[in-house]
């Protein structure tokens, strides 16, 4: 929703368990998600293993200082040796695959890098859970909306087909099945989260309509709107989708999760010029008329998720309002734009 005050504590439904002293490897550590993971693990007593492909001291992981506090392999998800010895050498118990590359224009242009992370990259991470399931007990696979392409009926349900059609899509849906392979065929502790647009401070790429349109509005100038404004989306706050991570990777072996996929969504599809205008209302300036360029091409148009699954089995329901989660993150822009000098 996005009116409304209320926002919870973000715990959801998780189960208490503790975290003191356990193994974790996060791959996308650097990342809008990874990141604020990171510190969650760290502060609940994690040892924290991240694979770090590209040093952007601009990264929240980095900036923060928290990288300071984690174990560090440098390497990409393709170097299978890189991804063998974050498992094997620090011997990790838990693993959180988040890496990938998440730009859906970047993977028309030049779709092989994408199929590189998002497919090898998950594959090969996969089959070193496999080689040392000895060590591993618990593997979360983030997933996305993106993996059910375009349906006919709305909300997508975890049931559904996975019919990725664009390249950032099929990618999503080869993961995705791969990962029910692992589960299924060799018996791993994996789960799968699909959830839907993922927003909060950290997220450093501009061309996305959150990010994007704070720093716009922050400049002074009108956001920009790749689309026609109609698109529809779930917007899930990034401190829900953490708690929705750890209760995954809590559970990962109970029965009615393990091999199991859970939607995760603030169940509220908004359109991208609904949430640029709510951005401008809360940042005071809905003086500014957004550019409406409507070249959007190779994107779904209209996703929506149904968590009821996640709710049920797993007690999850998000804790942020659309308004609320908006309002944290406008602050993590204003600081970070503040302190920091940002590429274009």
């Amino acid at each position: 929703m996005i009116d409304g005050e209320e926002a919870m504590s973000g715990e959801g439904g998780r189960n208490g368990r503790s975290w003191t002293g356990r193994r974790v490897f996060v791959t996308g550590a650097t990342g809008i998600v990874g990141s604020w993971l990171v510190r969650r693990l760290l502060d609940e007593g994690a040892v924290v293993v991240a694979l770090v492909y590209d040093w952007d001291p601009q990264t929240e992981l980095i900036r923060s200082g928290d990288i300071e506090r984690t174990h560090v392999v440098n390497g990409g998800l393709e170097d299978f040796g890189a991804v063998e010895r974050a498992v094997n050498l620090h011997e990790t118990d838990t693993v959180f695959h988040l890496g990938a590359q998440t730009l859906v224009g970047t993977a028309n242009r030049n779709p092989l890098p994408t199929f590189e992370a998002n497919i090898r990259g998950t594959y090969h991470l996969l089959e070193v859970c496999r080689m040392h399931r000895d060590l591993v007990k618990s593997v979360v696979v983030a997933s996305s909306d993106k993996a059910y392409g375009d349906a006919e009926v709305l909300p997508y349900l975890e049931d559904m087909p996975l019919h990725g059609k664009h390249p950032y899509d099929v990618s999503k849906s080869c993961a995705d099945l791969l990962a029910g392979t692992y589960a299924h065929t060799y018996d791993l502790p994996i789960t799968v989260a699909r959830c839907g647009n993922i927003y909060g401070g950290g997220d450093l790429n501009w061309s996305r309509i959150v990010p994007g349109t704070i720093r716009s509005v922050l400049e002074g100038k009108a956001p920009v709107l790749r689309s026609d404004g109609t698109f529809t989306r779930d917007y899930v706050y990034v401190l829900d989708v953490v708690d929705a991570y750890l209760e995954l990777a809590e559970r990962a072996e109970d029965d009615g999760v393990r091999g199991e996929a859970f939607n995760f969504s603030a169940g509220d599809p908004v359109s991208v010029l609904e949430i640029t205008l709510a951005i401008q209302r809360l940042m005071g300036r809905e003086d500014l008329e957004p550019v409406i360029l409507n070249r959007a091409r190779g994107e779904i148009k209209d996703q929506h998720l149904d968590s009821t699954k996640a709710r049920e089995r797993l007690g999850w329901s998000g804790g942020y309002t659309l308004d609320v989660g908006l309002r944290e993150t406008i602050e993590w822009y204003k600081q970070f734009l503040r302190e920091a000098v940002v590429p274009g």
